[in-house]
């Protein structure tokens, strides 16, 4: 089977103009920089995105604009998730989900709810939603941890779960999922830093932050990695290590926002109560991104 969720993927940023509102040619400029230099798919309106400050309105017409831009280029995933399990399964009814590979969606945030809660969430989801779900596991935002056991029971008892984005920076835990997942099930890396280690070890590739800014470069680690090249991937790993550690410094997705801002991408504006890279961490990603391009 063709799997639209292999390689890298990207979850790409929602750019702002200055008075704040949605700047939709830099997300056009930001889709085509990708499509043209080998990002596999793209991820719209997940924690990168800043989902949980657009609006439901500004979301529709951010679709809108990569579905444009991309022109059936990529397979597209959108994400749906939250807390609320009826509103989440309101939205997968009320949103146009036929030009979508899939849905990413992130574990219950805030609520902190029991394993067999996350099973009951998900399950919920699943009888509802008539494409594709990645689960997401981001417990560092959402404050609970998604065991591999109840990974593994959704993807056991779900033919249209099909993926988990693992983004808990916890070897042990891929290498559980990796170890005991179904065949056709798709682990997929959450962490830069670990991204190229977690293809090597078997996994299907990466949902990136940093590869929407240096795509050609990170796709190429992470084929290469699907490909058993290590030696050849570690050298494209190890010249991005810098650079992904300082994008996630402060927050996400300031620090990716300054490296765009740096590639005249878009602006390095983000939404409140996130606030922009600081001066000290904006002047290491030039001086990092202008050595880049130089070596």
């Amino acid at each position: 089977m063709n799997n639209p969720f292999l390689g890298t993927g990207i979850a790409i940023v929602t750019p702002y103009n200055q008075d704040g509102s949605v700047d939709h040619e830099a997300l056009k400029k930001i889709v085509n920089f990708n499509v043209e230099n080998g990002t596999n798919y793209i991820v719209i309106s997940g924690t990168t995105g800043e989902s949980v400050t657009i609006t439901k309105q500004e979301k529709k017409e951010i679709i809108k604009t990569v579905k444009e831009a991309n022109a059936n280029r990529l397979p597209l995933v959108l994400g749906i998730g939250g807390n609320n399990t009826a509103a989440v399964i309101e939205e997968i009814n009320a949103t146009d989900l036929s030009d979508f590979a899939g849905i990413l969606s992130v574990s219950p945030y805030y609520s902190k709810p029991t394993q067999e809660g996350m099973y009951q969430h998900f399950k919920a989801i699943a009888e509802a939603c008539p494409i594709p779900i990645i689960l997401y596991n981001v417990p560092g935002r959402t404050a609970k941890n998604m065991d591999p056991a109840t990974v593994l029971r959704l993807a056991n008892d779900f033919e249209n779960i099909v993926a988990v984005k693992e983004a808990g920076n916890n070897l042990q835990q891929y290498y559980e999922l990796l170890r005991d997942k179904p065949e056709d099930f798709s682990i997929i890396s959450g962490d830069d830093d670990l991204a190229l280690g977690v293809v090597l070890a078997g996994g299907a590739g990466v949902i990136s932050v940093i590869g929407q800014a240096f795509p050609k470069e990170f796709s190429k680690m992470i084929q290469l990695g699907l490909e058993g090249k290590a030696k050849e991937a570690y050298n494209i790993h190890y010249k991005l290590m810098e650079i992904v550690g300082l994008i996630f410094s402060e927050n996400n997705p300031a620090g990716i926002k300054a490296v765009l801002k740096t590639l005249d991408l878009c602006s390095d504006k983000v939404r409140l109560p996130l606030v922009e890279a600081s001066s000290e961490l904006k002047n290491k990603i030039e001086s990092f991104v202008s050595a880049f391009y130089k070596s």
